[in-house]
């Protein structure tokens, strides 16, 4: 999709392991140097804010319910402007969030602010860059579920620090490739969608008129297939089917990122709905499908080494 783009004319070690070489024209900075840390509190009436993966730091009562909301000691929560940093619990697994709203936000995590008009867009870019979130792991802490980045030592990291000028080109261009790949994501989801529907078509007729169209067909007393081929008759599911169980019944412990978690409400007719998805860590998804396992060898056992399935 985009071709004709050539390298600088020279490079130069930047001496950070995960960024590698840079134009021999670039700045190579510490975090430390392009950004400052703020850890102002005292401002209890400031709406509560959530960090995420996917849409950066927002409003919790415009997330969803998946966090635990504060109901105390508001005052001792880090105070977030707009275009401030967040390093937050997740960090680690997908990047630096950038807030896009003022408010306050959990003590445990690093707030950070652009010194010397530092382009916050380019730092965006660069704080989401597969390199640089693969390059945190250099400045992880603790082990599993207690994982987190250690701000003093990644604050001596090096990062990118092209002039401005270039940085804003940089943006320009990424916002320019950004758009027109999106634009062919959504024509390819468009063109899959039709084939979806055609292959839906084609099932249905297949299962509910057989494959000679032109047999007989005679009338049935089901709202769903109004008639069938000739030799085909309605049974009920009570016919197919012995018993139907379901899977075990707790309530996960639900995050910000992690393994989408799909409940009853998230089947529509004909489709899955996405919008509102939960997410479970690994461990709970571990556990459920372990749980869902013992009840099925349980009702195995129950039924005589029968078990439950259409015919």
């Amino acid at each position: 999709m985009f071709t004709g783009l050539k390298p600088y004319p020279e490079y130069k070690e930047s001496g950070a392991p995960w960024l590698g070489r840079v134009p021999t024209h670039w700045s190579v900075k510490r975090v430390k140097a392009l950004l400052g840390e703020r850890s102002t509190k005292g401002f209890p009436g400031e709406p509560l804010l959530a960090a995420t993966q996917s849409k950066g730091v927002v409003r919790k009562q415009d997330y969803d319910a998946r966090t635990v909301t504060a109901q105390k000691d508001l005052h001792l929560l880090k105070l977030v402007d707009v275009g401030d940093f967040v390093i937050s619990l997740r960090s680690f697994q997908g990047g630096i969030e950038r807030a896009h709203y003022r408010g306050i936000i959990s003590p445990a995590y690093t707030v950070l602010y652009p010194r010397n008009g530092a382009d916050r867009n380019y730092l965006s870019l660069v704080f989401k860059s597969r390199r640089f979130v693969d390059g945190l792991t250099l400045f992880i802490t603790g082990i599993r579920e207690g994982q987190s980045i250690d701000y003093q030592l990644l604050s001596r990291n090096q990062l990118p620090a092209p002039q401005q000028a270039e940085q804003a080109a940089i943006v320009r261009f990424l916002d320019h490739a950004n758009s027109r790949i999106g634009r062919a994501i959504t024509g390819k989801q468009k063109m899959l969608s039709l084939l979806d529907e055609q292959k839906g078509a084609v099932v249905q007729e297949g299962v509910t008129a057989g494959l000679d169209a032109t047999v007989d067909r005679h009338s049935s007393s089901s709202n769903w297939f109004p008639s069938l081929p000739a030799g085909w008759e309605m049974i009920t599911l009570g016919r197919l089917v012995i018993s139907a169980i379901d899977g075990p019944h707790f309530s996960p412990e639900y995050l910000d990122d992690g393994v989408p978690f799909l409940s009853a409400r998230n089947v529509k007719e004909g489709h899955w709905d996405f919008s509102d998805v939960k997410y479970v860590s690994p461990e709970d998804l571990s556990y459920s499908v372990s749980e869902l396992s013992q009840n099925l060898e349980t009702f195995y056992i129950q039924r005589g080494g029968r078990l439950a399935l259409p015919v």
